[in-house]
């Protein structure tokens, strides 16, 4: 049997951090040689994650002070804050500039460095490195992820519009300057760590906008659309926070161009994903739930008619812990590694 791969986790007491140790866990390939935790140092995983405790995992330590090149990964994933990720990156490739890097922060998504520090608020500390970085939605850019150093791995909500959304816009099948993306996140969205605003008694029995005119994902959809369609292209996009756990579902509003029908842009979905293992596009007049991809690496897509004539309702739906990050973080690792990009993934939904 071939060596495993030596798989690193920074920042691995956060949402994504857990669900990458959970689904590497079963990975043939990969063995988690390394984890970290700033405010967690010292401690076992399992006391972080009660879930953990049958399995042998590293001690959480800090990052600072860490000997990169002794480290010896073969593949590093940062699950650490934007900004910070920057550093930390620059640092690791610096001394070991062998080691593959997924990143799951929004620090190397956006390849303008002015437009990182338009929505970001500062100025890049790696702008050589996010020239290098390769936007890792996996299904669009499959080709040029296989030979990355660094993958900039999609953000959640970006994900879920964008597989409806591309294949219609590089086909010129919709209006470019009538889209609308109506998004909904369960709250493992917002992170892990302690805010107000994340209490309980804050979030149930309601829901709500937020980030409306101004979310910074608004800057990735900007640059993919405009990417794919050969010229700029701006969507409305409100992201909503609903009190669940998992799951993002969008509900996106196009109108056809040149007479393009609903069941058209139904059969080039159908005809783009048909080959694709974690994109599912239902049959038409069907819509997906958050619900039926629980815990799994899919992405179900349904299109349905509008009352208005030539206008589409595309739904999509994914579960963001997964193929919004560390499923989809895990596929990226897959193909720069060269090895099966299913593997390790194929776990069904979780339902009930």
């Amino acid at each position: 049997m071939a060596a495993k791969a030596r798989i690193g986790i920074l920042g691995a007491s956060g949402y994504t951090g857990g669900e990458l140790v959970r689904v590497l866990l079963r990975h043939p390939r990969g063995e988690i040689v390394l984890l970290t935790a700033e405010r967690r140092a010292g401690q076992e995983m399992r006391t972080v994650f009660p879930q953990f405790s049958p399995y042998r995992l590293p001690q959480l330590v800090a990052i600072e002070g860490l000997d990169w090149a002794k480290a010896q990964l073969d593949v590093a994933f940062c699950a650490l804050p934007h900004a910070t990720t920057q550093k930390v990156i620059k640092e690791l490739l610096a001394q070991a500039p062998a080691t593959k890097v997924i990143d799951l922060s929004a620090d190397f998504r956006l390849s303008d460095v002015a437009a990182y520090a338009k929505w970001y608020g500062h100025e890049h500390h790696a702008p050589a490195l996010q020239q290098e970085a390769v936007y890792g939605l996996t299904e669009i850019h499959r080709r040029d992820i296989r030979h990355a150093r660094l993958v900039a791995n999609p953000g959640c909500y970006t994900t879920c519009a964008q597989l409806p959304l591309i294949p219609l816009i590089r086909n010129k099948a919709i209006e470019l300057d009538e889209i609308v993306v109506d998004a909904k996140s369960g709250m493992t969205g917002a992170g892990r760590a302690a805010k107000e605003a994340m209490l309980f008694s804050e979030v149930s029995e309601g829901f709500n906008a937020y980030g409306v005119g101004h979310h910074r994902h608004m800057a990735e959809l900007d640059q993919e659309f405009s990417l794919a369609a050969g010229r700029e292209v701006i969507v409305s996009f409100t992201p909503h926070l609903v009190p669940m756990n998992r799951g993002i579902l969008s509900t996106i509003y196009v109108r056809g161009r040149r007479g393009r029908t609903p069941e058209d842009l139904h059969a080039i979905l159908l005809k783009s994903y048909v080959k694709e293992p974690f994109v599912h596009v239902l049959p038409f007049g069907e819509t997906p739930q958050t619900r039926h991809v629980r815990g799994s690496n899919m992405t179900f897509i349904g299109v349905a008619k509008d009352r208005i004539p030539g206008r589409a309702i595309v739904i999509s739906a994914l579960d963001n812990l997964v193929k919004g990050a560390s499923g989809q973080a895990i596929q990226n690792m897959n193909l720069v590694m060269g090895w099966p990009e299913t593997m390790g993934l194929e776990q069904v939904a979780l339902f009930p």
